[in-house]
């Protein structure tokens, strides 16, 4: 069976690619290895999906090539995905930081995307192995459930290494093996921390607590909530700089950014110096949280009974504390995959690979990941969109 373009991967670029190649009134196979289509929307941002964000900035994205992703994201932004929300009245929310969520479910995405699909008659085919890939004069062929199918263009959309539990696979590396492109080394971005035995053994009684944070990792920083796990170091503030972590690298925690706890204790000492430790500090911290920092004998002293060294010493630990996590929690809870396809590889305007006329790779697979909040999902939007211009 003949095709103008066949893209491989029924997620959010794979679909969004699929949609945009069938307003060009191309004939259009979509294929998907499961049993139904765009199953990380269905999951993502507890099921009620974090589509967009009203504020895409570039420095948002790591790449090796920091320039790469400009041109996708500046020719469909967030406003037009946001308009494709609006014309099939999903209603939708601001969470916070700019992040746009599903009032309802995240289906109600995955159900816009396939009436488009069906409108511009694009063929979808579920459960679709496909186990060989070659190049022919005048394109490719695909070896499909046993079945042969060709095409003028092929378009990769099977994204990264990501929760395999929702179907990943490094079939897309696979193939950009295949035709020589160069790959970066793959690892798990968006992931909970893992801690040594000690430290976990020391703050596991913290399991559940969450605390408003400004997190630093290789001088890069976030200010949301960070959650102490049976685990280890979780929640958006961990998440985001587990991508710019490495192995051996510590990670400081500023434990309550909007204040100088430092001089807020001195004033304090001064202006009611009876009061005991363990009562200032509880107007930002857990009673749990202190017991496990702090000797309680030292939290029922009252201040006028604390020299300012010790001050000093306590302000810090609270406000420059750090710590050395064990790994990652890896891919198995990753939300995205960091490397992937070298960008050098593809065009920034239609994600077409230079080396093989007609190969496309758009979506997670690619070297480009975004922060936490609708970035990467804005990302599979732009990129999709783009190939579907050009495939």
């Amino acid at each position: 069976m003949n095709y103008d373009v066949i893209i491989i991967g029924a997620g959010a670029a794979g679909m969004m690619c699929a949609i945009e190649a069938g307003k060009r009134h191309q004939r259009v196979l979509l294929l998907e290895k499961s049993n139904k289509p765009g199953r990380k929307i269905l999951m993502s941002g507890g099921g009620r999906c974090n589509f967009t964000n009203l504020d895409i900035r570039t420095e948002c994205y790591l790449s090796h090539n920091k320039h790469f992703f400009k041109s996708a994201l500046s020719r469909y932004t967030q406003w037009d995905f946001i308009e494709l929300v609006k014309r099939h009245r999903i209603p939708y929310h601001e969470k916070t930081l700019g992040q746009l969520f599903c009032d309802n479910k995240a289906s109600d995405i995955v159900e816009m995307l396939l009436a488009e699909i069906s409108r511009l008659r694009v063929v979808l085919q579920l459960e679709a192995n496909v186990s060989e890939i070659q190049k022919t004069e005048i394109g490719f062929e695909l070896k499909c459930n046993n079945k042969k199918l060709a095409t003028r263009s092929l378009v990769i959309a099977t994204g990264g290494l990501s929760i395999p539990t929702m179907g990943s696979s490094p079939f897309a590396y696979h193939v950009a093996e295949q035709f020589g492109l160069e790959i970066h080394a793959t690892r798990a971005g968006l992931v909970p921390f893992t801690l040594h035995l000690n430290d976990k053994d020391k703050l596991s009684p913290l399991s559940g607590i969450s605390v408003d944070s400004q997190v630093t990792v290789n001088n890069t920083s976030f200010r949301e909530n960070m959650l102490f796990t049976h685990r280890g170091l979780s929640g958006p503030a961990m998440l985001q700089v587990s991508s710019y972590w490495h192995p051996g690298d510590s990670v400081e925690i500023n434990f309550c950014p909007d204040i100088d706890l430092l001089s807020t204790l001195k004033e304090k000492q001064q202006s009611s110096p009876k009061q005991l430790l363990k009562t200032v500090l509880s107007l930002w911290f857990a009673q749990r949280f202190l017991e496990i920092w702090f000797e309680k004998e030292l939290l029922n002293k009252r201040l006028a009974d604390i020299n300012h060294a010790l001050f000093t010493d306590i302000a810090y630990q609270l406000q420059s504390w750090s710590i050395k996590p064990n790994a990652t929690e890896g891919y198995r809870t990753a939300e995205v995959t960091l490397g992937g396809i070298d960008t050098k590889e593809l065009s920034s305007k239609t994600f077409e690979a230079s080396k093989v006329p007609g190969l496309f790779f758009i979506g997670e697979a690619v070297d480009v990941t975004g922060w936490l909040g609708g970035y990467n999902f804005q990302w599979a939007w732009s990129s999709g969109w783009a190939a579907g211009q050009a495939c």
